[in-house]
Order: C-alpha cells, then sequence, then structure tokens
C-alpha cells in the first residue's frame, strides 16, 4: 500500500510519520450513490484518532451525510467524491486536530473537556499544552464522543449507546452542526485558551445571572463577541438568514475594512449560509446607485463569491430581485450595464451567466419581469456566447496551422531522405560497373 507523510507540506523522502494513500469507491447510482472510504481505519490508526472523526469532517466540509458501520468497518459519505479531493480535505482535519501548532508533528493527544465543549491539546514531542482554538461543526461530535487514552473510540462510540446514534446520527443524518454552550451557563470563556486553563477551576465562583453576562458581553470586543456562540446554528435556515441579515444592516454604516468583511465573512460560516447570505448582502448593500456601489463593496463580495457557483447563481437571483422589484424605474434600464459591472469585478463567471441566460425562472420575480431583464442583458448574453465561440475557432485554426507545419515539414525530410538514397544507389552502380 502507498504511504505518504502525515504531514503532506513536509515534502521529505525520509520524513518518519507516514499513513497511507487514502483509497476511495464509489458505489450505488443515482440518488444512491455513496463514497466509501476503504483504508479509514488505516489511516486512522496512522493518525492516532477514531475513524470516526476524519469521516464525520469529510461530511462537514463537503455538506454531506456520513455513514459510519463500526462493527462493519465501514465509514461512508455520501455522493461522489474522488480519492485525491477526500486527501485534500483529509489534510485540513490533520493540520486543525491532529499536527501540534508549535512543533508540526502529529504526536498530539485530544483532551476533551465536554461539559465546557472544548478540546485541549497536548504534545508528547514537545510539550506544548493547549486549546484548539476555532469554530468547527466536529468539535461538537469529539466533546460526544472522546477518545480514550490510546486514540480510539470511547465504549460509548463502540456501543452507539448515545441517544443521538440511537437516532440515527451514525446512519445518515448530516454533519453535526456546534451546539456550543449557552453564554452565562458556565460564565464567558477567555478566548486566549492557553491561560483558560489557569481560571478554569474558579468556574464554580463566577456570576452567571443575566445581568452579570450582559456586563460582561458589554466589555467585550467585537473580535471576542464573535467568539461567544450561542444555538443560532441550530436554527431553522430562515431565521438564521435573518440574524445575518440585521448582523450585516448593523455594519453598513461602517467602513469596510478588512476587521468588519472578516466579521461579516465570519458570521455567514458560523450560521452556515454564505452561499445564501449573498441575497442579504444584496439588499442591505445595494439601492438605486447599485452600479457606483459594486466596486464599493466588491472585496467583500468577493470573499463569498470568488469560485463559488452555488453563491453566484444566488447572486444572479438578487440581481434580478433589485432590478425586477426594488427600483424598477431606476435600474432596469441600466440592467444590462450591472450585469456586465458584475461580470467586470469577477463576481460573476461567464459559465454562471450563460446558464442563467438560457432558462427564464419565477423563482425570485414574475416569470413577466424576468423576460424583460433577460431582454435588456440579451445584448450582453449574446457578446459572451460570441467571445466563447471566437476562442474555441480560433484555437482549432492553431491546431490546424500546427499540422500544416508538421506535414511539410515531414515531407520535405521525406525527399531530403529519398534523394540521398537515390545518390548512394549511383554510387554503388559506379563501383560495380568498375
Amino acid at each position: 500500500m502507498a504511504l505518504v507523510n502525515v504531514n503532506r507540506k513536509n515534502t521529505d523522502q525520509f520524513y518518519r510519520y507516514k499513513m497511507p494513500k487514502l483509497l476511495a469507491k464509489v458505489e450505488g447510482k443515482g440518488n444512491g450513490i455513496k463514497t466509501v472510504i476503504v483504508n479509514m481505519v488505516e489511516i486512522a490508526k496512522a493518525l492516532q484518532r477514531p475513524a470516526s472523526y476524519p469521516t464525520k469532517y469529510f461530511g462537514c466540509e463537503l455538506g454531506a451525510q456520513t455513514q459510519i458501520d463500526l462493527k462493519n468497518e465501514r465509514y461512508i459519505v455520501n455522493g461522489s467524491h474522488d480519492a485525491e479531493k477526500l486527501q485534500d480535505i483529509l489534510d485540513g482535519f490533520i493540520e486543525k486536530f491532529v499536527l501540534c501548532p508549535d512543533c508540526d508533528n502529529p504526536e498530539t493527544d485530544l483532551l476533551v473537556e465536554a461539559r465546557k465543549e472544548r478540546i485541549g491539546q497536548k504534545c508528547k514531542a514537545c510539550g506544548y499544552n493547549g486549546y484548539i482554538h476555532m469554530q468547527h461543526r466536529l468539535i461538537t461530535f469529539i466533546c460526544k464522543n472522546p477518545p480514550n487514552e490510546s486514540g480510539t473510540p470511547s465504549k460509548k462510540e463502540k456501543k452507539g449507546g448515545r441517544k443521538d446514534k440511537q437516532k440515527g446520527q451514525q446512519n445518515g443524518e448530516t454533519s453535526p452542526t456546534h451546539n456550543p454552550m449557552q453564554p452565562g451557563e458556565n460564565g464567558i470563556e477567555n478566548p486566549d485558551f492557553k491561560n483558560a486553563a489557569a481560571a478554569a477551576d474558579d468556574d464554580w465562583s463566577v456570576d452567571t445571572s443575566d445581568a452579570a453576562v450582559q456586563e460582561r458581553m458589554g466589555t467585550l470586543t467585537s473580535g471576542v463577541k464573535g467568539l461567544a456562540l450561542t444555538d443560532d446554528t441550530e436554527k431553522p435556515q430562515e431565521e438564521r438568514f435573518n440574524i445575518f441579515y440585521n448582523f450585516v444592516k448593523k455594519r453598513k454604516e461602517s467602513n469596510m475594512d478588512k476587521s468588519v468583511i472578516g466579521e461579516i465573512v465570519a458570521e455567514a460560516e458560523r450560521l452556515d449560509i454564505k452561499d445564501k447570505g449573498v441575497l442579504a448582502l444584496s439588499e442591505v448593500l445595494f439601492d438605486k446607485n447599485m452600479l457606483e456601489e459594486i466596486p464599493k463593496f466588491r472585496n467583500l463580495f468577493l470573499r463569498f463569491l470568488h469560485g463559488n457557483h452555488k453563491a453566484q447563481k444566488y447572486m444572479l437571483g438578487a440581481f434580478e430581485l433589485l432590478v425586477g422589484q426594488s427600483f424598477p424605474a431606476d435600474l432596469m434600464p441600466k440592467a444590462v450595464r450591472i450585469l456586465k459591472a458584475l461580470y467586470d469585478a469577477d463576481l460573476l463567471e461567464e459559465e454562471v451567466i450563460l446558464q442563467w441566460g438560457e432558462k427564464v425562472s419565477k423563482k425570485y420575480v414574475s416569470r413577466e419581469v424576468c423576460s424583460q431583464i433577460h431582454e435588456k442583458v440579451a445584448p450582453f448574453i449574446k457578446w459572451l456566447k460570441e467571445a466563447e465561440e471566437e476562442d474555441s475557432s480560433e484555437e482549432d485554426e492553431e491546431e490546424e496551422e500546427i499540422e500544416v507545419v508538421y506535414d511539410n515539414k515531414a515531407k520535405e525530410l521525406k525527399a531530403q531522405a529519398d534523394n540521398k538514397a537515390v545518390e548512394e544507389d549511383d554510387d554503388d552502380l559506379d563501383i560495380d560497373a568498375i
């Protein structure tokens, strides 16, 4: 079995921490298609982590359901995923939950404090001792299924004794959502996890009344307030969308510097609505002066739209809403210029625009209004199609030219070879005559 470095950023061939290269097998078809991680048990043994941890991590990162059959050692991620893609995602798991932050060695043990929903990390190589400082949905799963000292699944995980597993979490439910403690249940945690351990012993003496919690919340900076997690992530998508909408609305008056942009992106990720969040951003940030506002908020929208086709489709939905409903008198005549501005700003890709232009939909506005929008932007859609056809025809012409050059060269070489052969034959005849 092929081996790779546990830390693949380290390209040293003599690196002593190795693991098997991930093997994936796609089974089924249609809606029942799934990917089986063939050698997950061997990988988990090399990482000294329960096999369920990276499997659930795949589910969180891919937005897919996972199935874990401990008895038969089958670890499944719904959908079709190739091994290389899963290997890259596994690198993220290793970096977050296996490698030591100080020495980058994979000799760490996880110390789970389930009551406080936090995970400590102790390195046997360099002595590092701290807390995993992140907000990831896998945290909840690890807290409910802590490893034992050897890094293997706990007895509860093996027996499947927890109520959430009895309800089917192991057998196909969506990957767990991070539901950390309510603010005030054990007091507000110090975000500097290295120093938090010393103060943890005094948690019993902290005033946890509502008034005391609100007073402490008022002293926090905006960055730390983002770490004071609530149960928002368990609310329906519509409620989470409204929370994000109000969050963006409060920050609209601020200058869109890097810190504010970072806060907005982090909030969208926390609420797990980063794709659909562009609808809220567009509604709050754009008005009848949309053409001038696109460059102003470009950096923020790029964080949501770059390389994300699903978010770009939502962006086109927001474009329909703004042009068709909010300010029809102002924006409808400018529809083609607005769409081109979004394209020029790299917020929308050509492929997504052409796909959108093929069909008139009534998802966001009425079919009649959508048809008017498509008529307005038709010249731009035609221009994109012609540009694409020209590029493809130019590539074909280049290929033909290369073939012609090659053929002519071959003919010249062949002619030279024939002439040389004739000369050699003439020489042979002269020699025989003598």
